[in-house]
């Protein structure tokens, strides 16, 4: 690695964060993207930047996709493009404010985003297919009539991968299809009647930048890192990738193979996760640039980890292969993967993309998160607090939904850090989202999540969560408080336990019944602690010592 000088590779972010953990549907395939980018160059409004409404427009009249679905994809875009804290809790304070459908959409109508950036995204969700065999002929749109029948259970399994934090996949994804996302940057007029790019076509340095969502570099071993596109305008790239400083374009073919020439693994990404033994913690935080630094934690067992650590901040964390183990990550992250875990409590601080929880079981989490994805999971529970719909992806069933339920004394500095705020709330308005994308009720296929996979936490079900560990900071109760049927069942057991005390105090009790007494109740907590499994916990976190 040391011998080579200039290395281009995958950023992390767009396939990490951006790319759905779910087959992406064929009206996203390249056939139907290439005619979308000449579309969208031809149209007034379109270009350099594409609002919701002509995105929408594109998504539902052409695409023929729902507009929920075509929703989806534009504020998942913009959750992780990189806006600031501030900008975010802008955006956040004004969707609150609206108070009906209209105001919504007339919010939504301001939304904006880099037009060929955007392609990009939208073609990088073919990520988690293992097959792109989509034909590059085909309709002039796709039809309502056009969608295919939904595959058996084996197919629909076989057709998904999740490659989102496997590194040599997303080296293996550029590798293959480079070519094709180049063609989507194309100019239409250099294009073939066929659609394709020429031999001569030229790509501008402008699209060129567009190229930098999804591929970043250095010029020598432990360099700074830099945008593709600002390596490729200087020595020693720029007369490799047949740049014009007259014309500020590339040409196509000494572009293409400028990049597949010095394409490596990303350097900071921790790629061999099943490598990991067991109870160990990785992370690349001395090494990785902003944005990219990456932590994993693998097959904790019967253990409580407690962190709050600059190493934790900003940082993509994968918790894997974890079992009968109570985690508190309490710093602002950037994303979080639940992955294979079993019988395990996951408390994370303020989330700023999202929260991914992939074949778990009998698992908990508690987050606040700019988005949360559950896909392949049994018996799960989620207390969330998120702005944005929580995707429900096919495989899972017996997930409950709750209100974020906790608080920790630095929360509320930690979510305006990452740009999270108490409103909206979205925790209680899932979406079903299938291969060919969201599923109405009632319907149910082996390809697309059954409308009966969740439930709403019933408030007689509902009990607070404490945060056994001292901290500083202001916060002192959750965040924007609980839903009112759910802050009614926690005031009737504190009137309870009022009524408790006045009785006691009533009973006029001598020593040796107070004595009897308190032996009685200690038994029976001392049952109650073994039944619901909290004795366990609480030799736990006796033994962590405390937040690391």
């Amino acid at each position: 690695m040391e011998g080579r000088t200039v290395r281009i590779w995958p950023r992390t972010d767009p396939f990490l964060l951006a790319a759905l953990p779910v087959a992406a549907s064929s009206k996203l395939s390249w056939h139907y993207l290439r005619k979308m980018a000449t579309y969208v160059r031809t149209q007034d409004g379109c270009f350099p930047a594409l609002s919701w409404p002509k995105w929408r427009h594109i998504a539902c009249g052409k695409l023929q996709l729902p507009e929920e679905l075509a929703w989806l994809y534009i504020e998942t875009f913009d959750l992780f493009s990189g806006n600031t804290p501030k900008k975010k809790l802008e955006w956040a304070e004004c969707l609150s404010e609206c108070s009906s459908q209209s105001e919504l959409n007339q919010q939504r109508s301001r939304l904006c985003v880099d037009t060929l950036q955007f392609l990009l995204f939208l073609y990088i969700q073919q990520l988690n297919r293992v097959s792109l065999r989509t034909s590059l002929i085909g309709e002039e749109w796709p039809s309502l009539q056009s969608r295919s029948a939904s595959p058996s259970a084996r197919e629909a399994k076989n057709s998904f991968q999740n490659k989102n934090w496997d590194c040599r996949a997303h080296l293996s994804f550029l590798q293959r299809h480079l070519a094709a996302m180049l063609e989507l940057l194309v100019e239409p007029e250099q294009l073939s009647q066929s659609g394709h790019a020429q031999p001569e076509s030229q790509v501008s340095l402008e699209a060129v930048r567009a190229l930098s969502l999804v591929l970043e570099g250095s010029l020598h071993y432990r360099g700074s890192v830099r945008p593709v596109h600002r390596l490729l305008t200087h020595n020693p790239l720029q007369t490799q990738a047949g740049y014009s400083k007259l014309s500020c374009s590339f040409s196509l073919q000494q572009l293409l193979c400028c990049l597949k020439d010095n394409l490596t693994v990303n350097p900071f990404a921790l790629c061999s996760v099943e490598e990991v033994k067991r109870n160990l913690i990785v992370s690349n935080s001395n090494l990785a640039p902003p944005g990219s630094k990456m932590m994993l934690m693998s097959q904790v067992f019967k253990k409580t980890v407690a962190e709050n650590s600059d190493a934790l901040t900003g940082a993509n964390i994968k918790i894997h292969r974890c079992s009968h183990a109570f985690i508190y990550l309490l710093s602002p992250l950037r994303s979080v993967s639940v992955d294979k875990c079993r019988d395990t409590m996951v408390v994370l601080g303020p989330v700023e993309i999202s929260v991914h929880v992939n074949s778990c079981k009998n698992v908990r989490v508690v987050c606040v998160a700019g988005r949360v994805v559950v896909r392949s999971s049994s018996g799960c529970t989620i207390h969330a607090l998120t702005p944005t719909h929580p995707l429900l992806l096919p495989g899972n069933s017996d997930i409950t939904l709750g209100p974020f339920h906790t608080y920790y004394p630095s929360l509320e500095e930690d979510m305006a850090s990452v740009g999270l705020a108490v409103v909206p709330n979205a925790w209680d308005k899932p979406l079903l989202l299938g291969t060919e994308g969201l599923v109405p009720f009632p319907h149910k296929s082996s390809s697309s999540p059954d409308p009966a996979c969740y439930r709403l936490l019933p408030p007689a079900e509902f009990d607070s969560l404490a945060v056994p560990f001292h901290m500083n900071g202001d916060t002192c109760d959750v965040p924007g408080g609980l839903p009112p049927q759910y802050q009614a069942v926690l005031d009737k057991k504190q009137e309870e336990i009022q009524k408790w005390f006045k009785s006691l105090q009533e009973a006029h009790l001598d020593k040796e019944q107070q004595g009897q007494l308190q032996e009685e109740v200690e038994t029976m907590f001392h049952d109650w602690l073994i039944k619901t499994g909290h004795k366990r916990e609480l030799s736990s976190l006796a033994m962590a010592g405390g937040l690391q």
